[in-house]
């Protein structure tokens, strides 16, 4: 026997059902939208993420050098692909660009409850609108995709921030701060006791009274405190921005869901203006669900004529533990409208059958192994066929099918060339 890889997963029928379900609510609602679907390698360029986080990011990776000596990754994740691809073919796009992906990323990192090693996203981006409305439709369509599951206000918030208020306040003060430094110990804050949070954000640069201050005004999550803390350009514009952004998501449907907490910093290097977490309102998932936010600098850091950008990346894992606590998570079974049971030399007419209900699109099994009556019988009990049409020998001489319904076990004949016949999906009940 071999055993599965650390930190990747099967997937068996009943399992991938609902994951299916689940893909096809948010790639719908993302349709709705009008995002358009793309398709992206497994396999980068190391480079493309070396050269923006240092050589010491390969240790995260599934890098290798192939065998014409090119320094390679299986993808992390999907942002950079998507800045090379418009990069690539940035005058013949139509703005503002829309795409949608679902798909699987590796990283090689410590596996723990939501995280996988193999894990798999729903990517949402838009590419050319610098706008409020683009970034409010992002989390108007995070949240429709996510009631379309099923959830509601009481399982989830959008915790809302801007990565520019964060930085124009500590840029504020006189002392010389590791800007980047203190924004990584604000985005680990949730994760840490208050005097360890204040010990790194000394550690940037700033006093002790310094911290301590500004950890109070960040948790604080007023606009107004803050804009008037650090009266600057900077920050005023971020803090208007955020509002403005705010406003749309009202419009938009997505303001109810919607807490500002200045705390939310993102780790990734490329946000640049409002960022976004998802959260599990109980607090039983013990992470962010997923995020998103605005990266505004990375097509032209791609070599691209300067191209403002926002998106959202759901995590499927994170986001099957949400709905399994609130309990929308789709069932986890496989589902058969029609299973046709033959006995005896029946395969003409029972091909016959099985064929025309395909064509209406249904999901019809029939016998491909010659088992007995009940051994078929038991089969489509095991696939969940909501009715069994029964082609036998001696029904046929009477020019009959028998049609059954498996949940209540109530049969009865109809005439062969009356199934399925007109009607568009015939059951028992229709002959009963």
């Amino acid at each position: 026997m071999y055993d599965r890889i650390k930190g990747f997963r099967d997937f068996y029928p009943g399992e991938m059902s609902a994951r299916r379900a689940a893909i096809d609510v948010l790639e719908n609602t993302a349709r709705e939208y009008g995002f358009r679907e793309i398709g992206t390698p497994a396999l980068e360029r190391a480079e493309m993420w070396t050269d923006k986080s240092g050589d010491d990011i390969v240790d995260e990776l599934y890098a290798f050098e192939d065998q014409s000596g090119r320094h390679v990754t299986l993808t992390p994740e999907l942002t950079p692909t998507v800045a090379r691809m418009v990069v690539a073919k940035q005058q013949e796009l139509s703005k503002p660009i829309k795409w949608v992906s679902t798909r699987p990323f590796w990283r090689y990192e410590q596996v723990q409850q939501g995280r996988y090693r193999e894990f798999y996203q729903t990517n949402v981006d838009i590419f050319g609108s610098a706008e409020p409305e683009a970034d409010a439709e992002i989390l108007a369509w995070a949240a429709d995709a996510l009631t379309g599951l099923g959830l509601t206000g009481d399982h989830f918030e959008f915790r809302i921030s801007h990565r520019d208020i964060l930085g124009g306040v500590l840029e504020s003060y006189e002392t010389d701060v590791d800007t980047e430094a203190a924004i990584r110990a604000v985005d680990k804050s949730d994760k840490l006791s208050r005097a360890e949070y204040h010990d790194l954000l000394i550690d940037a640069g700033l006093t002790a009274e310094q911290a301590a201050e500004f950890g109070d005004l960040i948790a604080g999550g007023d606009l107004d405190d803050v804009a008037a803390f650090a009266n600057t350009e900077r920050v005023t514009a971020a803090v208007e921005n955020l509002r403005n952004v705010l406003d749309a998501a009202e419009d938009f449907g997505a303001r109810e869901y919607c807490t500002i907490s200045l705390e939310t910093a993102r780790g990734l290097d490329y946000y640049t203006g409002v960022v976004f977490e998802c959260f599990d309102s109980a607090g039983e998932v013990s992470r962010a669900i997923f995020g998103g936010g605005r990266y505004d600098d990375l097509i032209e850091n791609f070599g691209g004529q300067p191209t403002p950008a926002v998106g959202v990346a759901p995590g499927h894992a994170t986001l099957s533990l949400l709905c399994q606590r609130a309990g929308v998570w789709p069932e986890e079974s496989v589902t058969t409208d029609y299973y046709v049971l033959q006995i005896g030399d029946t395969r003409a007419e029972a091909a016959r059958i099985v064929g025309e209900l395909r064509d209406r699109g249904y999901v019809v099994e029939t016998d491909i192994a010659g088992r007995s009556f009940g051994a078929q019988l038991e089969y489509a009990d095991s696939i969940n066929a909501e009715t069994v049409v029964i082609v036998g020998e001696q029904d046929l001489e009477n020019d009959e099918v028998t049609i059954k319904d498996m949940v209540s076990g109530d049969q009865t004949q109809v005439p062969v060339d009356e199934f399925p016949g007109d009607r568009e999906r015939p059951t028992f009940e229709d002959f009963a």
